[in-house]
């Protein structure tokens, strides 16, 4: 069985319309032709521009369960599984948990990003202990706070963050999903997943509130 096979019998999240899993190999031609677009980089903390084969690559290798983020392909079922975008949560230095996500251009406005974050705050407060989420966008970026709104996030503040496609810091409004909302929120049909019993992540001490530990771990 090869990487990939054993990847999609680990994790694979099915919505509305969408299937989330891991990026693999095949994927890298759809994941440049989509993500070398320097509107979507700026939007974005650590997407480079230009962003070529040699960048997919290294996403693809670096996806999935074990390091400080996990990461999942969007696919499009009613367009043969089309690569549309991308979705995950990682840890940041400070330890605590973060979503992102980002959708092609020619596939915005159809509600992708908020299904697939759904799916994936379903998946992060599912299989850690975290007591919240975070979520973070320019100041000038309106359809990922909707996005985030739309999910049950509030406003917490105002900050800079790095970006490297511009090479420097960008204002940015920084939102907050704590568990109690989401289950009382938690309206939206839950994905289905198909998991492994192995740990998620762990980073940290039992301190910080945003730690991914698999859940029921000591």
């Amino acid at each position: 069985m090869s990487m990939e096979e054993t990847a999609e019998r680990l994790i694979s999240l099915q919505t509305e319309r969408l299937t989330l899993r891991f990026p693999r190999e095949a994927d890298i031609a759809d994941i440049v032709a989509h993500a070398n677009n320097r509107a979507l980089a700026e939007n974005l903390a650590t997407m480079p521009h230009p962003y070529g084969v040699d960048d997919a690559r290294k996403w693809v290798m670096q996806a999935g369960f074990g390091g400080r983020r996990t990461e999942f392909a969007v696919l499009d079922r009613r367009c043969g599984d089309a690569f549309v975008g991308s979705a995950g949560f990682g840890i940041r230095e400070d330890d605590m948990l973060e979503i992102g996500y980002w959708i092609a251009e020619p596939c915005r406005e159809r509600g992708f990003a908020t299904e697939a974050a759904r799916a994936v705050i379903d998946v992060a407060f599912g299989r850690t202990d975290a007591d919240r989420l975070n979520g973070v966008c320019r100041v000038t970026n309106e359809a990922s706070r909707r996005v985030l709104v739309r999910c049950g996030f509030q406003y917490n503040r105002s900050g800079m963050s790095p970006s490297a496609a511009l090479g420097g810091w960008v204002p940015v409004d920084r939102y907050v999903l704590d568990r109690s909302t989401w289950e009382s929120l938690r309206t939206w049909r839950s994905p289905v997943v198909s998991t492994h019993s192995g740990p998620v992540r762990q980073k940290g001490d039992d301190r910080h509130k945003g730690e991914v530990r698999q859940k029921g771990a000591a």
